[in-house]
């Protein structure tokens, strides 16, 4: 399985099989979005590439951040460039603008929530014990298999390795219970 991060490797060294996976992925999505908005599946090719052309060049500057994942940013990316060309060809109507002003307020909340997410999943992971912080990171992050873990953390079977996911999941959820507890009392 192939993560965000394998895909965002590739993408910046420009390799073919990153485009691939993405093209699986999400073209079906970009496609769907280009024939409902007044648009074709050759529309729907182009503005795809484009989209490629953009994130990858989004993805050069080293210090780059994914605050999304990489399909909110692909359909994000897909959209304007699509809402931005019907524009230029004078299809878009009065009533269309509209619609183009709350999907971007739409497209950027979800960002927004999914960065909100992700920053709370960080806060949660800093009040766990470090070996279920690792142990999770290598499991969610790193996408390591059960057999991956078993290894690298000495469980004897895969069974005590699931366990042992189990047991920091639940710290986990013990955390967020408790914040959202003093969230509700505060």
């Amino acid at each position: 399985m192939t993560t965000n991060n394998d895909i965002i490797i590739d993408l910046k060294g420009e390799n073919n099989h990153a485009f691939g996976e993405l093209y699986k992925l999400y073209f079906g999505s970009v496609n769907r979005f280009v024939i409902n908005n007044q648009g074709n599946s050759d529309d729907a090719e182009d503005i795809f590439q484009d989209t490629m052309l953009v994130l990858v060049e989004k993805l050069r500057p080293d210090n780059f951040y994914l605050t999304a994942s990489i399909k909110t940013y692909i359909l994000a990316i897909s959209k304007n460039l699509w809402l931005k060309r019907l524009r230029t060809v004078h299809r878009i109507t009065e009533l269309t603008d509209l619609h183009d002003h709350k999907f971007f307020e739409e497209i950027n909340l979800a960002i927004e929530q999914e960065k909100t997410y992700w920053d709370k999943l960080q806060n949660y992971m800093t009040k766990i014990t470090d070996h279920c912080n690792r142990l999770l990171h290598d499991m969610f992050f790193k996408n390591k298999s059960m057999e991956q873990i078993q290894q690298d953390y000495g469980y004897s079977n895969k069974h005590n390795a699931q366990n042992q996911k189990h047991k920091c999941m639940e710290q986990i959820r013990k955390v967020k219970e408790k914040d959202e507890e003093k969230v509700g009392n505060g």
